[in-house]
C-alpha cells in the first residue's frame, strides 16, 4: 500500500446544486421547539425559524432553493437528508469488475446478466484458467490472469488498474444481478453528489424452498435491511460489502487492502470515510447472493466473518468493539441483568433529572424532552446491548446458563439478544435454529480471531464516559467550593 489517498472535492467544487431534490430521513424528529433528533449517528441539532421550516419543506421530498445549499449539505453529511438524483445511464463510463476463483456456473451466469457493459475478469488462479478465458471469451469480456491465488482484494485492484473509465463496478462472481440496467442507474445516480466516492446496493440471500435458504433470504450476511442510508461507521449502517458496490476512480485511490482476505471491505469503507468522503446504501435496489451449498460451509463463511473483527480492529480500534454504550446506560442494564431492577431506573431517572436541569432547561416542555431523548434512549438500549451481547458472547452466556443460579438470567439474555433480529422482520419458526447457528458461528469467529492476533480488542466493549457523576444520579447537591 502506498500514500496515494486521494481526498475529497474542496468547496466549490462539492456545493450542492440548487434544484436538488432532497428528503428527511425518517429516523429525523423534532422532540421539542426547535431540537431535531436523529442522523447517522444519532444526534442531537437545534434548528431554528427559517431552518425549520426548510427541513418541513424537505419531509416527503422537495427541492434545496438557493441560499439553501449550505444548509442541505451540512444535513446530509449528518444523516438527517438524503439527496435524490436521476442521472441517465451511460454504460461507456462504467468499468466492471468480476474476481473470479472457479466457479464457472456463476460466472457464465453473471457475463450474460452483463451483456453490454465493459467488463473484466480477474481469474485469481484458477485451477480451470482455461476454461475461465473460454468463458470470458465466449461473452466478449477482457481477461487478466494471476498466477497465484492472492485474494478478492488483489483481484479488484488488478482488475481497476488494468482499466480506466470513470466508474469502478466490482461484482462478485457469485452475485447475481437481474436487471443491471436498473441496478446501475440507481448506483450511478449516487453520483451526482461530487462527495460520494461509492454506493453500494441491498445484497439479499437467493430465495428458496428450505428452511435455510429461507432464513438467508431474510437474514443474509451481507443484508443490511431496508432502509437506505448514509454509511459511518457506528451509525445505523456501518459499513457495506464490496459483493457488489460502485467507486468512484478518482477516489479509489490504492484500493483494497491486500493484506486482508475476509473485512477487507469494511476496511476500504471507513478508509473512504476517514478521508472524507461519503458512502452510500442504496436499499431501493437489490442484488442476490447465493446461500452455501451445506451446513458445513455456512457455518464457515460466518466464522470466517467473524474472525476478520480482530485484524479489523488492530487497525480501527473502538470501531470493532462488539457492543458500545455511555457509562451509565451500561450499568443501569447491569443492574437489570443482576436482578437490580430498581437500580436501573434510579440511574434512568437519575439522568433525566439531571437532563432537565441542564440540556433542556430552556425548552419549551423540558420534561417532554428529556423523556423522549434520555428516558426513552436509555430503556431502548436494552435489546441492542442484548443483541451485541449475544452476537458476540453468546457461547459465553450459554455457558454461563449451565450454572443453575444463573441460567434464567442468561437464558433470559439469550432469548432477547437473539429474538431482537426480528424486530422488523416477520418472526418464522423454522428461523430460530439457523438464527442461533448464526450467532454462534460468527461469536466462534470472533474468539478464534482473537486468539490469533493474541489481542482483546475485538472483545473489549466500547463504554463512553458520561458527563454525569454519582452525585447527580443520586440527586445530592453539589458541595459549593469555598
Amino acid at each position: 500500500m502506498s500514500d496515494f489517498e486521494p481526498l475529497v472535492p474542496a468547496p466549490p467544487q462539492d456545493a450542492l446544486p440548487a434544484g436538488t431534490t432532497v428528503r428527511v430521513d425518517d429516523s429525523a424528529t423534532f422532540v421539542d421547539g426547535d431540537l431535531l433528533s436523529g442522523g447517522s449517528p444519532w444526534r442531537l441539532l437545534r434548528l431554528r425559524g427559517a431552518s425549520r421550516e426548510t427541513l418541513e419543506r424537505w419531509r416527503h421530498g422537495g427541492p434545496v432553493l438557493g441560499g439553501e445549499e449550505r444548509l442541505a449539505r451540512t444535513l446530509i453529511e449528518q444523516g438527517f437528508v438524503t439527496p435524490t438524483f436521476d442521472a441517465p445511464l451511460s454504460r461507456s463510463a462504467i468499468d466492471v469488475v468480476v474476481p473470479v476463483y472457479g466457479n464457472l456456473a456463476n460466472l457464465s451466469s453473471l457475463l450474460r446478466q452483463l451483456e453490454g457493459y465493459h467488463v473484466t475478469v480477474v481469474d485469481d488462479g484458477s485451477h480451470d484458467g482455461d476454461a475461465v478465458a473460454q468463458c470470458a471469451q465466449e461473452y466478449g469480456a477482457v481477461l487478466q490472469r494471476v498466477g497465484v491465488n492472492e485474494g478478492p482484494a488483489h483481484a479488484r485492484n488488478v482488475g481497476a488498474s488494468s482499466t480506466k473509465r470513470e466508474f469502478l463496478w466490482f461484482i462478485d462472481v457469485d452475485v447475481s444481478v437481474v436487471d443491471a440496467d436498473r441496478v446501475a442507474r440507481h448506483l450511478r445516480s449516487a453520483f451526482e453528489d461530487a462527495r460520494v466516492a461509492a454506493v453500494a446496493p441491498r445484497v439479499r440471500g437467493s430465495d428458496g424452498t428450505t428452511w435455510r435458504e429461507h432464513f438467508e433470504h431474510h437474514f443474509g450476511p451481507l443484508d443490511l435491511g431496508a432502509r437506505s442510508s448514509l454509511v459511518v461507521p457506528g451509525g445505523a449502517v456501518g459499513y457495506v460489502p464490496s459483493a457488489c458496490i460502485m467507486v468512484r476512480r478518482d477516489a479509489f485511490g490504492d484500493g483494497f487492502n491486500e493484506s486482508l482476505r475476509v473485512g477487507e471491505d469494511v476496511d476500504f469503507v471507513w478508509r473512504l470515510h476517514d478521508r472524507g468522503w461519503l458512502v452510500r446504501y442504496d436499499a431501493t435496489v437489490e442484488v442476490a447472493h447465493p446461500t452455501r451449498p451445506n451446513i458445513r460451509d455456512w457455518w464457515q463463511q460466518r466464522q470466517r466473518y467473524g474472525s476478520s473483527s480482530a485484524v479489523l480492529a488492530q487497525r480501527h480500534g473502538t470501531r470493532l468493539a462488539p457492543l458500545r454504550a455511555d457509562a451509565w446506560t451500561f450499568v443501569s442494564w447491569t443492574a437489570v441483568l443482576l436482578g437490580k431492577p430498581a437500580v436501573g431506573a434510579r440511574i434512568v431517572a437519575g439522568a433525566r433529572r439531571h437532563a432537565i436541569g441542564t440540556f433542556f432547561r430552556d425548552e419549551e416542555n423540558p420534561a417532554a424532552a428529556a423523556d423522549e431523548i434520555v428516558t426513552r434512549n436509555m430503556v431502548r438500549a436494552g435489546g441492542p446491548l442484548a443483541r451485541a451481547v449475544v452476537r458476540t458472547f453468546g457461547v459465553v452466556v450459554l455457558l454461563v446458563a449451565v450454572h443453575p443460579r444463573w441460567r434464567a438470567r442468561a437464558l433470559g439474555l439469550f432469548v432477547l439478544g437473539s429474538a431482537w433480529r426480528w424486530r422488523r422482520d416477520r418472526f418464522h419458526p423454522t428461523d430460530v435454529p439457523y438464527a442461533i447457528a448464526d450467532d454462534l458461528a460468527y461469536g466462534t469467529g470472533v474468539l478464534r480471531g482473537a486468539l490469533r492476533e493474541r489481542s482483546l480488542r475485538s472483545l473489549t466493549p466500547d463504554i463512553t464516559r458520561s458527563k454525569l457523576g454519582l452525585r447527580e444520579i443520586l440527586g445530592l447537591p453539589r458541595v459549593s467550593e469555598s
